[in-house]
């Protein structure tokens, strides 16, 4: 006797003979003897005393075609097949429509989820069939019906879902020195130990293409600089032993000449080894500038992913002071500042300025020189962003100024602001870990739900108790999917398990990668934090006192709830900014469906991300800075903080530098800033008119406005999905 039916979403539901009466009856009704109502309650019978206990539906409706198909009214089982297959259509329906929209290239949020992919290309188009056809089998049968539910009705968003089947880990921190000084072998190739900057260089590259292929996330080389300096050195030595060649004469005391720095200079008037020297260096400039140029064209022109995406890198830099570390920093900022390709601004990889007082900020520091070079760079190409290694919570209380590796105990950041430094299972570092998987909350919706709770107090503890709930659920179902992650094999990630993830290198080819994934972090990521505290309290933190001290009581209880799961389930759980791009609009939409447009939360078309004051909100950067500060030390997965500069920055580098000091003076861990850049589609001039509509260099009206989306860079904006295109035009300028 049938008592459970297993339904084509996976769920159990109690068997209802009704449903198959009436699916009988509107078959029969479409014949010319009409309904039989004795035979539908004589075949409804059978079928549910002679099933099985627990049946699927696809079961069920096999086992009424047979009884039908045995009766006198064969006619109705050919109509009720007939109807199967219509309802069957209709199901695949939708993915056929989306099927049909990826085919068109057409411009919509499904082909748009994400604005570093071209999905227009056939490669691309693969990759979007292959994602939406995988995600309702991660629904289906990889999430429990709790996530499953949550996911559903908007409480919970999944990233990366489409890769979740893969086993996949989102991204890590490429320890480049184990690669350029062993060399690597990763699927059909291998790389030999580097050994002069231009080989280093492109071993770079091909160290973030091929990581990009084995995970599901960005790309990043915490030590730029101190992880190349050696091969600065290697390729001056190379200049001189060329030297030796062409005089026939032995320079070997001049391979370990030091220098202060490298610094081109004019040959005339100097002589003997005076001359020999500034010759070489001038050469080993000339080719760090090359091969900084080359790594940059690379990183924008070599594709990962099947072919229809370059890599999302990122590189952190700045804090190396030895002369060969300075003219690495120095070159990556000139050839930035110089432009790729027509002179238009590199997109990748993202870099990141290392702001630390007394080695890399104050005037008087010993790369206080290249900071500003830097701001001059950003006033122009919007890169480096800046990390604070100042900041409290970002510092290490083994980091030493005369260790020449201290670079380990230096927090390193993701363009788009992953942060991963603190480790229950080994040293505090971001080098060699990275995120695993995170799963973002979408906090408006809950408080949505307290709105007709009259009394505040009331209001503002129902959202905690419900809050709790949803943050349940996110550690489950983060718990859930490394459970699945780690049973992965090794060879299944040829580079990452055997060169870039820490402990990775004593495990063999058939060995799960369960003894060392637990070094990196699980995320539980928010949105909307705005219009969250506005369903609460009706302002937002940026307009109300009251309203930012119940945002960081919020925010402070999720870091808590995070870390009672790390001890709970024995994981490096953190509170993530969620940098909202593809999901800028997915809550939003739901929540519209539920509640309605709500003035101040739902009547905009994408919720703020994560912490941020809304873009639409008039404010000074010192204001914003202050509002802001204080979520860094608790969103330790990762945060940014922006600012909307107003005018051509290009001419005012000190503009970069006063907004890095306001990330210094309010303890704040990592910025960027935005700045008005337009470019000609056509032929990449560029410049930072408030508006151009013609090229002025080769006449065409093909202008586009380069903008940052959540932390990167955009070449185009008709790439990006129509939430965070309202988003975009919403911005105003803090001043």
């Amino acid at each position: 006797m049938i008592q459970t039916v297993v339904k084509r979403d996976g769920r159990v539901v109690g068997y209802n003979e009704e449903k198959i009466k009436a699916a009988i009856r509107k078959a029969m009704l479409q014949t010319e003897l009409g309904e039989d109502e004795a035979l539908i309650h004589k075949i409804t019978d059978r079928i549910g005393f002679n099933g099985n206990e627990r049946m699927s539906v696809e079961e069920i409706q096999d086992l009424v075609e047979l009884e039908l198909m045995n009766s006198p009214r064969k006619e109705v089982a050919k109509r009720y097949i007939a109807y199967r297959d219509q309802r069957s259509i209709a199901r695949r329906a939708k993915t056929r429509d989306m099927f049909q929209e990826i085919i068109e290239a057409k411009n919509n949020d499904i082909t748009r989820e994400n604005a570093n992919m071209n999905t227009d290309s056939p490669a691309g188009m693969m990759m979007k069939f292959a994602s939406e056809t995988t995600k309702p089998f991660v629904d289906d049968y990889l999430l429990s019906p709790e996530a499953r539910e949550a996911v559903r009705h908007g409480y919970i968003h999944i990233h990366d879902k489409d890769y979740y089947p893969t086993k996949s880990l989102t991204c890590v921190q490429h320890p480049l020195d184990r690669i350029l000084e062993n060399g690597f072998i990763a699927g059909h190739g291998e790389s030999r130990p580097a050994k002069r900057i231009e080989t280093a260089s492109i071993i770079g590259c091909i160290s973030l293409e091929t990581a990009q292929n084995e995970m599901h996330g960005g790309q990043a080389i915490p030590a730029f600089d101190f992880y190349l300096a050696p091969y600065v050195r290697s390729s001056y030595i190379e200049e001189i032993k060329n030297l030796e060649a062409l005089d026939g004469a032995d320079y070997s005391h001049l391979y370990d000449r030091r220098f202060d720095d490298y610094i081109k200079c004019p040959l005339d008037g100097l002589k003997g080894e005076d001359r020999i020297v500034q010759h070489a260096v001038n050469r080993t400039v000339s080719r760090v500038h090359q091969a900084m140029e080359a790594f940059i064209h690379n990183m924008n022109t070599i594709h990962s992913r099947g072919g229809n995406q370059v890599v999302f890198s990122s590189i952190n830099y700045g804090t190396d002071t030895s002369a060969e570390g300075r003219c690495i920093i120095r070159e990556i900022l000139n050839t930035t500042y110089e432009g790729v390709g027509n002179g238009a601004t590199a997109i990748f990889p993202i870099q990141i300025w290392k702001k630390k007082r007394g080695v890399s900020y104050l005037p008087e520091d010993r790369n206080g020189d290249l900071f500003k070079l830097a701001c001059k760079v950003t006033a122009r190409r919007f890169f480096p962003n800046f990390v604070n290694l100042d900041a409290t919570f970002n510092q290490h209380k083994k980091w030493r100024a005369d260790d020449p590796k201290r670079y380990n105990y230096e927090v390193a950041t993701m363009g788009c602001r992953t942060r991963v430094f603190e480790d229950r299972y080994g040293e505090k570092t971001s080098i060699g870990r990275g995120n695993l998987s995170f799963t973002t909350i979408n906090i408006v919706r809950i408080a949505i739900e307290c709105m007709g709770i009259r009394d505040e107090a009331e209001r503002i503890e129902t959202f905690f108790k419900r809050l709790d709930n949803v943050l349940e659920i996110a550690a489950r179902q983060l718990d859930d999917r490394f459970n699945f992650q780690k049973t992965a094999l090794a060879k299944q990630f040829p580079l990452l398990m055997s060169r870039l993830w820490n402990g990775a290198e004593v495990l063999k080819p058939t060995d799960t990668i369960e003894p060392v994934i637990n070094h990196g972090t699980l995320g539980i990521g928010f949105i909307g934090l705005a219009e969250c505290l506005v369903a609460l309290t009706g302002k937002h933190h940026g307009e109300s006192d009251a309203s930012q001290q119940l945002g960081l009581r919020i925010v402070s209880h999720m870091r808590s709830r995070a870390n009672e799961f790390s001890e709970r389930y024995d994981h490096n759980y953190s509170i993530l900014a969620t940098p909202a791009e593809g999901l800028s609009g997915k809550f939003t939409v739901k929540d519209r469906k539920s509640f309605g447009i709500i003035p101040g939360i739902t009547d905009k078309i994408y919720y703020t991300n994560s912490n941020h004051v809304p873009v639409y909100y008039h404010c000074s950067p010192k204001h914003k800075a202050e509002i802001e500060a204080p979520y860094h030390e608790l969103t330790r997965g990762g945060h940014i903080f922006y600012v909307e500069i107003d005018g051509d920055a290009t001419h005012n580098p000190e503009a970069i530098a006063d907004i890095v000091a306001l990330m210094d003076r309010n303890n704040i861990g990592y910025c960027s800033v935005n700045h008005n850049r337009n470019r000609c589609m056509d032929c990449g001039y560029e410049n930072a008119a408030d508006t151009l509509d013609t090229c002025p260099k080769c006449g065409c009206h093909n202008i586009d406005k380069l903008q940052r989306i959540t932390g990167y860079l955009v070449g185009t904006t008709d790439r990006w999905n129509s939430a965070k295109l309202a988003e975009l035009n919403d911005r105003v300028v803090h001043k």
